[in-house]
């Protein structure tokens, strides 16, 4: 038979998922696993939402849509993002998609040529490298460390940029860091930007999920300059516990965002029709839920960081958003645990699935092999339980 795709066939399975999978195949098994695996807020959808997908089922709203999302939603999202982060966009700059993931793959397909550069902080969340070959551009990864809290300098992204650069790509809060870029680091690494004429895709779907009253600065409020060269990626699986109904959306200028619809018009055209019905309800109504639901992460950030530092042989930092540790396992290196010999991350994750019954994340993927993510949208009950067995399978 002829050859397959090339392309297709070096794209890596998402380690995220594919430790879930696991997990639960162990827990179908009749095994008790603790997952702190995919990020999933572990909160129900507000009644609220439901309903108004429930409402517009009865009301016949099943049909198609345009490609790019009905205009009632399209201006929902304008008006959020005017009045939570300052910024103001046309609803014809506005193009929804299945999910915030589809977004980035998207835009990436709207800026990228054959051979073109994407600057990559890591650590990343691990589909961002995978989408940047898919889309046949080449991913620069540019390395950070704990002791930069995970965040890359306006030197480090200066030296990445070479005259095939078309692109950065920046996750703020950070999965899997959970780290946020200030005002002023943002300024920094947007003067940069500007300078070399590099587009900028930011990941901005975690920004209602900022605690010690940091404050979030979406980075196309610092000036037309920048905002000009901006693909911004929102949606409502995270702030709204929307994960499954897979709405996400993105705003850039108005000749990014039709050549994004024109893509999508091609490919998986619109998203559910209900579902889009359902993001009207979550955008322009009650936000006191969004609130709530911080509250709880970051009594439970609180919790975990503080246990976790208290463990010998593992250690983390603490971050300012999203939902996300990164556990530093540096120190259990060469050591055997689980009957296993720990190298990296991947194989501290595996004998902790199978010996201590916990599924975290390794970092492998996202660049970083010498920690494994664990998410706290999951409950208290479980946070305890999952590091209870950690400080078990570690002296055991």
């Amino acid at each position: 038979m002829k050859e397959l795709s090339i392309i297709a066939s070096r794209v890596q399975a998402s380690t995220t998922l594919a430790v879930d999978a696991l997990a639960k195949q162990m827990k179908a098994d009749g095994l008790d696993v603790v997952g702190f695996g995919t990020g999933e807020p572990d909160f129900d959808t507000p009644d609220n939402i439901k309903e108004a997908a429930i409402k517009a089922i009865k009301a016949g709203q099943t049909k198609y849509t345009p490609a790019d999302g009905i205009v009632p939603l399209r201006k929902a999202v304008a008006a959020r993002l005017k009045a939570d982060c300052g910024i103001d966009y046309d609803y014809t700059q506005i193009v929804v998609s299945s999910g915030a993931k589809h977004n980035v793959f998207v835009a990436l397909m709207a800026l990228l040529n054959p051979g073109d550069e994407v600057i990559l902080p890591a650590p990343f969340w691990v589909t961002y490298s995978e989408a940047i070959r898919i889309a046949g551009g080449i991913p620069v990864v540019v390395p950070t460390t704990e002791d930069m809290d995970f965040k890359m300098t306006p030197v480090q992204l200066e030296s990445a940029i070479t005259a095939k650069t078309k692109a950065i790509i920046i996750n703020n809060p950070s999965n899997p860091t959970g780290m946020l870029y200030s005002g002023a680091e943002l300024k920094a690494l947007t003067a940069v930007c500007v300078k070399h004429d590099l587009y900028i895709i930011s990941d901005e779907i975690y920004y209602g999920l900022v605690y010690d009253q940091k404050e979030f600065v979406s980075i196309a409020s610092l000036g037309e300059a920048v905002k000009e060269r901006t693909i911004l990626i929102h949606g409502v699986s995270k702030s709204y516990a929307m994960t499954g109904w897979r709405i996400g959306y993105s705003a850039s200028n108005a000749k990014l965002a039709k050549i994004m619809a024109n893509f999508l018009s091609h490919s998986t055209s619109a998203p559910s029709t209900i579902s889009q019905y359902a993001a009207i309800e979550a955008l322009s109504g009650p936000q006191e839920g969004i609130n709530a639901m911080r509250d709880v992460f970051e009594q439970r950030r609180n919790y975990i960081v503080k246990r976790m530092n208290t463990i010998e042989g593992v250690s983390c930092i603490k971050p300012d958003g999203a939902f996300y540790i990164m556990m530093n396992i540096e120190k259990l290196l060469g050591k055997t645990l689980g009957g296993r010999v720990i190298n990296n991350g991947d194989d501290f994750a595996l004998a902790f699935l199978e010996k201590g019954l916990v599924a975290v994340v390794p970092c492998s993927g996202f660049g970083a092999p010498n920690f494994v993510r664990w998410t706290y949208a999951a409950s208290m009950e479980n946070i305890k339980e999952g590091l209870d067995r950690l400080e078990k399978f570690l002296k055991s």
